[in-house]
């Protein structure tokens, strides 16, 4: 197995477990049961990819193909719920200060690993602001969909940089693979959009907004 294919099933395994943790928190936190919890976390995990194999004509989409992925979401969002839950009950401070953790953790590596799965699953042959609208959506679309089905306003509209971070890894990804091996151009994708929203998160960093008074 090539080099490029080892980083890719990597990227992809890291990509869905991290959504679907961060998919099951938001369930959780919105108090949802068990079959709810499973399902934003299933839904955050593979609705990037879906959205981007319907932008690119791959039907249907790979995860109605092969189902690994789709199972890892759900046996991973069940793992979150019960941990959450011994948690809850034991120590409901240190639940506190894991689920804001374990939230933001899991979703920058999802981010960060969706948006450049999504433009080596799009092909470098592609154009670029092809590959940069679909690495994008493949980053953001799963958090998007969890959002919505949560009832919150999407991420990618009010904090951290969200989007705007993906669309930096997208750049990086797509102009670093036309001069260094795709590899390279892959980790140094992942690794700006993860440093982006570590330094947001950190600095406090967000786009304007207007504050309207009531």
């Amino acid at each position: 197995m090539e080099v490029m294919d080892v980083l890719f099933s990597i990227f992809e395994l890291l990509g869905t477990v991290a959504f679907a943790i961060s998919g099951a928190m938001e369930g959780v936190r919105h108090r949802m049961d068990l079959f709810g919890v499973t399902m934003l976390g299933l839904v955050t995990a593979i609705g990037g990819g879906v959205l981007r194999d319907l932008m690119i004509g791959q039907i249907p989409p790979r995860v109605f193909l092969n189902s690994r992925c789709a199972v890892l979401a759900i046996l991973v969002a069940l793992a979150v719920f019960i941990i959450l839950k011994l948690t809850q009950e034991r120590k409901p401070r240190a639940f506190a200060q894991l689920r804001e953790k374990l939230y933001f953790l899991s979703d920058t590596l999802g981010l960060a690993a969706f948006t450049v799965l999504g433009i080596e699953s799009a092909g470098a042959d592609r154009n670029t602001g092809l590959l940069l609208f679909v690495g994008m959506i493949t980053g953001v679309g799963g958090g998007v969909l969890r959002d919505v089905l949560a009832g919150s306003v999407p991420s990618i509209f009010r904090k951290h940089i969200y989007a705007v971070a993906s669309l930096a890894g997208a750049l990086a990804d797509v102009l670093l693979m036309r001069i260094l091996p795709a590899e390279i151009a892959m980790l140094s994708g992942f690794g700006v959009v993860a440093l982006i929203r570590i330094a947001a998160a950190h600095y406090k960093w967000n786009l304007p907004h207007i504050d309207l008074e009531e």
